[in-house]
């Protein structure tokens, strides 16, 4: 199992939320690596890889809610797991950022992130 708060970002400012566990994790064999977000901060991980939305609601939306409210515009979304439980974690960032919130985007092609920034109420 891989131990993603051994791998501190030089920024203890910077938070990168993975919204749910990889898948394999628990067993010891995650399928992705994401070792290479932590150059955008210390990882911080929400939900286990099981977490299920449609079974229990609203224990996945409280505990969103609780891990994500000190999310400041220096941290990131790392958009895994259930695609569900994702846009409810960016609404919840939304919510407290009043639509502007950061996210990290895999390339395969470059097998990098890079960082995007939302702005749901930009005119532009």
């Amino acid at each position: 199992m891989v131990d993603y708060e051994k791998l501190k970002h030089t920024d203890k400012q910077s938070i990168v939320y993975v919204i749910q566990d990889i898948p394999g994790t628990k067993a010891g064999a995650p399928k992705i690596n994401i070792i290479g977000a932590t150059q955008f901060g210390n990882l911080k991980v929400l939900l286990p890889e099981n977490s299920q939305i449609i079974l229990s609601p609203n224990y996945v939306i409280t505990t969103l809610r609780q891990k994500l409210k000190d999310y400041t515009s220096r941290d990131y979304l790392l958009l895994t797991g259930d695609p569900a439980i994702i846009g409810v974690a960016c609404s919840i960032v939304s919510d407290i950022t009043n639509g502007k919130y950061n996210l990290l985007k895999w390339d395969k092609q470059e097998r990098r992130y890079y960082p995007v920034e939302i702005n749901l109420y930009s005119k532009g």
